[in-house]
């Protein structure tokens, strides 16, 4: 008895821990990812929209899971593959005692009894049919009931289903075959893609199309007689032809995808991206692409960014995506190209924002050579001197090179790279001055985002950038004009701009960016190769397309200006610096506070003349003649011989009276060369030497001016004092002499 006892407790035992084994068995059989399959990147605007999508790993098209399926698909694909669907644990008895007795009568398998759960197993094991993967199949469906919820279950099976050739899920099948998403699917279009997956490679758009139509049209009877669909909704579901060969999909914003196809291999993201934007600015840079391409100009890129959110709204990083043979498949809003004038303003900001400069303080505009380094206007003309907003209004590049040369080349570098407006992969003395130029190269996104942090910095929203030096910037922007190239303020648009254009050298890249307060928009034109052609300017080309898109953005007011961050100043309103003792012509003007401590005029001077103005003269010898006090204006000879061809209103200082003056040390000034120079001299085309030509400015427009080189007289000038020499190789010293004795020299070396 107590043997038997025994043996019935091993017994039990035994089988409880057989029933917990079985358990754990049955409770870890179902790995905890189903799939393990490549998806496709699928790209969506900020709506949900579809821009685009790029094929999975194994060359199927098929999009990451979906988490819902459309209401017309449950019903569909229940009523045709699985009625029972809502009620069953993932087998259905009687679905596979009926596919046993069909298999038996027609002595071969007809019917597998699978339910949709069933289904969602065998798509994820992906094994040969046979009686044993049935039973696991069967076995691993009654987990899944316990893992998942029916809508789920669902969404795996509509997301993994074959639907002929390298077309997977419900979401791929609807944009390959109808062109739109599932859930905009008609209930024709929805019974065809329902009975697809039950023998995909028999029911196929290109073969079988009568067997299918079949299939679909029993189908949308049955929803018919059980009055899921009416009788007008029935009749024309059956007029609906099945659809031709699949359809492409969207391409819109194909760089964007690509790029997030780099980073988000086989995701499903939902970008900044506007579709109905993105596609009115692509069509419109299409247009311009006719345009160009007259001028052999093949490549556009342009992006608009929303400036409150600091979101991408448009992305368009070439023309024509699908050609590929000039270069429309790189991505030029993501490449760095030579920068032209396009960072001119944020060398005017970081002046202003450090008291370097004010507004309107005036900077030299004559020809300067530094160490061969020679830059000229785009005008190839010289004004003597022109204020700093109207500098960068207008493009000029010698003020610039001054100004960046006054302010520093390393200190603008550093910001330029803390701020990461361009991509600057050398030391600051690689550049040098030509960093302002164009010497350095920059994205277009990174300089429309640089463009945009000015605006959000006026909104309030960030403080990267100094709010009063970035309302300074767009205050100049706003009347941004090249006389010389065109007048674009004629280009009718609603509302007030801030915008640049640039221009590389060799006229590689034209760009242009604008901003208002609600839109920060980037424009290149160019061809993506390099080369360069002659009317590829920012002001012609991108400028105009730049407008183009600012006209088809909403309207919006300007920004108010920011409270409390600037401080009333005196103002000399003939050289732009702060009031100085002799300044007669005063505006009182709002500046950045730190413009406090920059310089006070240094160019109104006092002068004693006499009565008839026509001389100077020195209280100590005017004796008991009467003399006029005079405040004057006075530029450095250098500036003024160019300011005055300009300003017919400047007045040279007049010579001293006979007896009564002094050596004049600030008389005349080297136009060239200034300073030590090194000179390089060219051969002619003849084979003979070339000449060097020295030209001097005088305060005195009737000075006569006597050169000497190397200590022995040349020639004598009056007027416009200019002298071309030929000089040997080696050192050489030059020294002029006026008629009143005023001297200067300079020393120069020939190679």
């Amino acid at each position: 008895m107590k043997r038997n006892s025994f043996a019935y407790k091993r017994i039990k035992a035994f089988f409880i821990i057989g029933i917990a084994f079985l358990s754990i068995a049955y409770i870890f059989c179902l790995p905890r990812q189903l799939f393990q399959v490549p998806y496709s990147t699928v790209v969506t605007d900020r709506h949900g929209e579809l821009l685009g999508a790029r094929i999975a790993g194994d060359e199927q098209w098929r999009f990451p899971p979906c988490d819902t399926v459309p209401e017309k698909f449950k019903i569909c694909i229940t009523e045709f593959e699985d009625r029972y669907y809502r009620y069953h644990w993932g087998v259905n008895p009687l679905a596979i005692g009926r596919a046993l007795v069909q298999n038996m009568k027609k002595q071969r398998i007809v019917s597998g009894g699978s339910t949709l759960t069933m289904q969602v197993i065998r798509l994820a094991r992906n094994k040969n049919r046979t009686i044993g993967e049935k039973c696991i199949e069967m076995l691993w469906a009654t987990r899944l009931e316990f893992r998942y919820s029916k809508n789920k279950i669902l969404a795996l099976y509509a997301s993994h289903a074959p639907f002929g050739g390298n077309v997977v899920g419900l979401d791929a099948a609807a944009w390959r075959y109808f062109g739109h998403p599932a859930g905009q699917l008609s209930w024709a279009e929805t019974a065809t893609l329902a009975v697809l997956p039950n023998a995909p490679a028999i029911l196929h758009l290109s073969k079988n199309r009568p067997l299918l139509l079949g299939k679909r049209n029993r189908l949308l009877k049955q929803l018919f007689d059980r009055e899921i669909i009416d009788e007008m909704t029935y009749d024309l579901a059956l007029s609906e032809d099945l659809p031709g060969e699949p359809v492409p999909l969207p391409q819109i914003a194909p760089h964007w995808v690509a790029r997030y196809h780099q980073t988000h291999r086989g995701e499903q993201i939902t970008s900044s991206i506007d579709k109905n934007l993105q596609i009115r600015i692509e069509d419109l840079l299409e247009q311009w692409h006719n345009e160009f391409k007259q001028q052999d100009i093949h490549n556009i890129a342009a992006c608009v960014l929303d400036v409150t959110t600091n979101e991408i709204l448009v992305y368009c990083g070439n023309i024509c995506f699908g050609e590929n043979n000039s270069g429309n498949q790189v991505d030029i809003i993501r490449a760095e190209r030579s920068t032209g004038s396009i960072l001119k303003p944020f060398l005017y900001y970081i002046a202003l924002q450090e008291g370097e400069i004010l507004p309107r303080t005036l900077l030299p505009d004559i020809p300067v050579n530094i160490n061969g380094f020679t830059p000229q206007n785009f005008n190839r003309q010289y004004e003597g001197a022109v204020p700093a907003s109207e500098a960068v209004a207008r493009s000029l590049n010698v003020p610039l090179v001054n100004l960046l040369r006054q302010y520093s080349v390393p200190k603008f570098y550093d910001f330029l790279k803390q701020h990461r407006i361009a991509a600057l992969h050398s030391p600051a003395s690689h550049y040098g001055l030509s960093l302002i130029l164009g010497g350095a190269e920059a994205q277009l996104s990174q300089v429309t985002c640089a463009y945009a942090g000015l605006a959000r910095s006026l909104l309030g929203l960030e403080n990267t950038f100094d709010p009063a030096a970035a309302w300074q910037v767009f205050e100049a922007l706003k009347e941004v004009n090249r006389p010389e190239e065109i007048d674009l303020r004629t280009i009718p648009s609603m509302q007030t701009i801030a915008w640049k254009t640039g221009t590389s050298h060799g006229f590689r890249d034209a760009w242009a960016v604008g901003v208002t307060p609600k839109y920060a928009v980037g424009v290149w034109v160019g061809n993506s190769s390099g080369e360069g052609k002659p009317n590829l300017t920012g002001a012609r080309t991108a400028g105009p397309v730049l407008f183009d898109i600012f006209d088809r953005l909403p309207t919006v007011s300007w920004f108010e200006r920011p409270p409390g961050v600037f401080v009333e100043a005196e103002v000399c309103r003939r050289s732009g610096h702060l009031k100085g003792r002799f300044c007669e012509d005063i505006d009182t003007v709002l500046i950045c506070f730190k413009g406090l401590q920059t310089e006070v005029c240094p160019y109104h001077i006092r002068v004693n003349l006499t009565p008839d103005e026509r001389f100077r003269v020195y209280e100590n010898c005017a004796g008991t003649e009467a003399t006029l006090p005079a405040a004057w204006f006075v530029l450095p000879p250098a500036w003024a011989w160019y300011y005055k061809q300009h300003h017919p209103e400047y007045q040279l200082l007049p010579p001293f009276k006979q007896g009564c003056g002094e050596e004049d040390s600030q008389a005349m000034q080297f136009i060239y060369p200034q300073g030590p120079t090194r000179v390089k001299l060219p051969k002619q085309l003849d084979g003979s030497p070339g000449k060097i030509t020295f030209e001097l400015a005088h305060n005195h427009r009737n000075a006569t001016v006597f050169w000497h080189i190397d200590n022995e007289y040349v020639d004598a000038t009056t007027d416009f004092h200019s002298l071309s020499v030929d000089l040997v190789a080696g050192n050489h010293s030059v020294t002029v002499v006026d008629n009143e004795g005023n001297t200067l020299s300079c020393r120069i070396m020939v190679e």
